[in-house]
């Protein structure tokens, strides 16, 4: 193990799911606003695959706007949850920085960029698309969970590096999703659609779940990532 995680803020104390062998593939799942990698550590825990490594960071704690400047934790301010919402253009691009580190960080560690996954749900998941998108490696996929696109305004232009071009996304939306309704998930999966190649983009909906998770959308995840990321 080369690299010291104190000069990447967030891996300092980052929830790591180690594998049972080798680790030759690594997975980077961002949690929601007020939420920490706790959760979804124990969530990816249970279909975990025994090779990869799962890296599931804590937000920094910061004043958020929505929720009348309360400090939490979130990965960049928020200022509304609707497709015209005005954002924090220069955080998102901060925490993209930060999050591009620990990629980097992987990489220096053996692990190669098409043996990445960015995940996330809700505002991880906006932080991971941003991300990946703009990300200059090759990446093997986004799990993109009850989320949307951040300054999707930006896009295709701000992908223009074109390096994930053909990046399969994975996109999954509850139907009864009472915060970010499932037609700005909808619209996020036909934005993405002009900036990837459109059958990379899977868009799948559940009836009856709300801003959550349910075990069939834990199963469509643990598929993607056995199929983007085989054992070798």
């Amino acid at each position: 193990m080369c690299g010291n995680n104190m000069s990447v803020p967030l891996l300092a104390d980052a929830v790591t799911v180690s594998g049972a062998e080798r680790e030759t593939a690594a997975v980077i799942f961002l949690h929601g606003l007020g939420d920490t990698g706790h959760s979804w550590a124990e969530a990816l825990s249970s279909i975990r695959l025994p090779y990869v490594k799962y890296i599931c960071p804590h937000a920094p704690r910061i004043p958020v706007t929505l929720n009348m400047k309360m400090v939490m934790p979130s990965w960049f301010d928020l200022m509304g949850l609707s497709p015209d919402a005005p954002e924090d253009e220069a955080g998102i691009k901060k925490a993209a920085e930060n999050l591009k580190a620990v990629i980097e960080h992987e990489i220096k560690n053996g692990i190669p960029s098409n043996r990445i996954i960015l995940g996330g749900f809700s505002q991880g998941g906006a932080l991971s698309l941003y991300t990946a998108l703009t990300s200059q490696y090759q990446l093997a996929g986004i799990v993109a969970l009850s989320c949307w696109l951040p300054l999707h305004k930006a896009f295709p232009q701000a992908a223009s590096n074109g390096v994930n071009k053909d990046i399969a996304i994975l996109q999954c939306h509850g139907e009864m999703d009472p915060m970010i309704p499932v037609r700005f998930g909808a619209l996020t999966a036909e934005k993405l659609k002009s900036v990837v190649t459109p059958t990379k983009v899977q868009f799948k909906t559940y009836p009856g779940m709300m801003h959550s998770s349910c075990p069939q959308e834990m199963m469509a995840v643990k598929e993607f990532i056995e199929k983007l990321l085989p054992r070798i």
